[in-house]
């Protein structure tokens, strides 16, 4: 700091310009420094501050240099206190540190330089000491059963300052501070008694408590109390059961916690009933290294429902995990069907249908699968084929390992059964169709349904009049499904499904996946505000035969419109011209008049023509 600047910065008091004025050469000037203030770096605490003083002039005249200081303003060496500079003066600058200041305090103080004519003082400065730390203490802490302690404490003296911050701190080792330790922080501040929980501690552990309080002096601290917690149960989760198969399935566990105790037994307990204890199955799993275990159950019954909690036992007792249930297979055949029809397609991963078998079949496997002329066989395994879980024609009409191709005579959707138990197998060619009295055949005989091959379903559209109907093949009743509930669910020769409203139906039989049959029968029409019923009635098209689409003509205004099955929102479509989407967006018409609209519901192609 250049001393020109300085003396801009600082003026000297009255006197001891009047001094310089006489022209006394012995008298040197001093001056605090001016950045100097309780907001920078002073190093002001509670109970101390560093003051910085300057010697202006003439360092050689001055006899004690120091600082004075009080708590009224403009602190002389009779009214104040002082520090005097003991240091080295060679520079202009000197630091002393004063101590033993009151907390939360303001104080004044000056440079001061005595000289053979007297004292000279500089600009006086002024700072406030900071609070002193809160007075806090715990007034009880009481252990509960489990992981958790409940606290009381009060802060008593908030150091002439704003409590900001109450609470307690905690950790394992001595004297932890709000650094080092847990802290659990009351929802206040301020003085005044306060509680809460210590939640999460660990068993059979010593642990430190203190209470805390901040403020702008920092952290005060009471006493700290010093207690050991109980061994705890141990904690033991039960993994998922997987690798469930006809006989076995693998069980996973793992101990997390040992309660703070050693583990001295642990497995798992199973058995047929809920919540399996010790004195069902038990699995000893001590040797397992580590804190997870896996075990491969073997022996199992086929088709039963299992129950499994893995268990750990302490000192304290034995704690289990949750109970996990699992069901064996039953005796099922699964059996993918290869051949001309798709290539030959025998890759892991593939996308290859199958035969199944179910629980009460007996080993038979079936399905419904469309092949070309050619040849198929039998695989187990998909991406093998291993003599074992290949399966062909044994030159008698059985199966065997891996046998020859089984011939296909021609194209059409097959119903394919195979038994490994009997190593008997049959393909038998399917002609599908709609029967009953609200079909064009009535009861005397089935309407034919035609094979949709990019849809892999069966299909057709007919005028329907009001009454039941089923689905029938090869115009025989030993294959034939119906809906129990008309859902749109089959069953083996399940009940007729109604038809309570005469018109153009789109029937659909879904045979793709095994034993999960399904059906649709769409009555279909137009709804919205530019439609003759608007919003509150459809109106109903009708099927041309020749284009193969539903077509309906209508006096249209300007509004939206959409296509819906069976006057009910379950199966709608919209969106954009020509390809329309399940579910899609209103279609807007702009302008009023007579138009020509047309849906294939199957593919959800539509067209709007607007007639001249």
């Amino acid at each position: 700091m250049k001393l020109n600047s300085l003396y801009k910065k600082f003026a000297l008091v009255a006197a001891f310009a009047a001094a310089l004025a006489a022209c006394t050469e012995d008298i040197a000037d001093v001056r605090l420094d001016a950045d100097m203030s309780t907001t920078q770096n002073q190093n002001v605490t509670a109970y101390t501050a560093e003051v910085e003083g300057y010697i202006v002039a003439r360092n050689e005249a001055l006899t004690e240099v120091g600082i004075v200081y009080a708590l009224t303003e403009e602190p002389t060496l009779e009214s104040g206190d002082k520090v005097i500079y003991e240091g080295e003066r060679s520079k202009a600058a000197f630091t002393v540190t004063l101590t033993e200041l009151d907390y939360a305090r303001t104080y004044y103080a000056r440079a001061y330089g005595i000289y053979p004519g007297g004292v000279v003082y500089g600009e006086q400065l002024t700072f406030t000491t900071l609070p002193r730390v809160p007075m806090v203490e715990i007034n009880s802490l009481v252990y509960e059963e489990g992981d958790s302690a409940a606290f009381s404490a009060e802060a008593t003296d908030a150091g002439r300052g704003e409590i900001t911050e109450r609470g307690v701190v905690y950790a394992t080792t001595e004297d932890p501070t709000v650094e080092t330790g847990q802290k659990v922080a009351d929802d206040e501040g301020g003085l005044g008694e306060y509680a809460g929980k210590i939640k999460e501690l660990l068993g059979n552990t010593t642990y430190y408590v203190r209470a805390y309080a901040i403020n702008g002096g920092g952290v005060g601290y009471g006493e700290a109390m010093e207690w050991t917690t109980e061994v705890l149960w141990p904690e033991v989760e039960t993994g998922d059961v997987t690798a469930v198969g006809k006989t076995t399935a693998t069980l996973h566990g793992a101990t997390s916690y040992d309660g703070g105790a050693d583990v001295t037994a642990r497995g798992f307990v199973w058995g047929l009933t809920d919540e399996p204890g010790l004195s069902d199955n038990v699995v000893d799993m001590m040797a397992a290294e580590g804190d997870e275990f896996s075990y491969v159950l073997e022996g199992l019954e086929l088709s039963t429902t299992y129950y499994v909690r893995a268990f750990a036992t302490n000192s304290k007792g034995t704690a289990f995990g949750e109970t996990m249930t699992f069901k064996t297979l039953a005796d099922i055949t699964q059996l993918y069907v290869v051949g001309n029809y798709n290539g030959w397609t025998n890759e892991e991963g593939a996308v290859v249908p199958f035969i199944i078998s179910t629980e009460t079949s007996e080993g038979l496997a079936d399905g419904y699968i469309y092949l070309t002329a050619g040849e198929i066989k039998f695989i187990e395994v998909l991406g093998s084929w291993a003599d074992e879980t290949t399966f062909g024609d044994d030159g008698a009409g059985n199966l065997t390992n891996p046998g020859e191709n089984i011939p296909v005579a021609e194209d059409g959707l097959y119903y394919i059964t195979a038994n490994l138990t009997d190593m008997s197998y049959s393909l038998i060619k399917m002609n599908w169709g709609i029967i009953g009295n609200a079909t064009p055949g009535g009861w005397d005989g089935q309407t034919a349904l035609a094979y949709e091959a990019d849809l892999n379903v069966l299909k057709g559209t007919f005028a329907m009049t009001v009454g039941e109907f089923k689905f029938r093949a090869n115009d025989s009743w030993s294959y034939n499904y119906g809906s129990d509930e008309a859902d749109g669910n089959l069953r083996f020769d399940g009940s007729n499904i109604p038809v309570e409203v005469e018109g153009d139906y789109a029937i659909t039989l879904d045979l793709s996946t095994p034993h999960e049959f399904t059906y649709s029968a769409n009555r279909w029409g137009i709804i919205g505000n530019a439609t003759p019923g608007g919003w509150d009635a459809d109106t109903f098209m009708s099927w041309d035969a020749e284009a193969e689409v539903f077509t309906v003509t209508a006096d249209l205004v300007a509004g939206e419109v959409k296509f819906r099955a069976n006057a009910d929102w379950a199966v709608n479509f919209g969106g954009d011209w020509p390809a329309l989407t399940p579910g899609g967006a209103n279609m807007v018409i702009a302008d009023a008049g007579n138009y020509t609209l047309t849906l294939d519901p199957w593919t959800g192609e539509g067209s709007i023509t607007l007639n001249e």
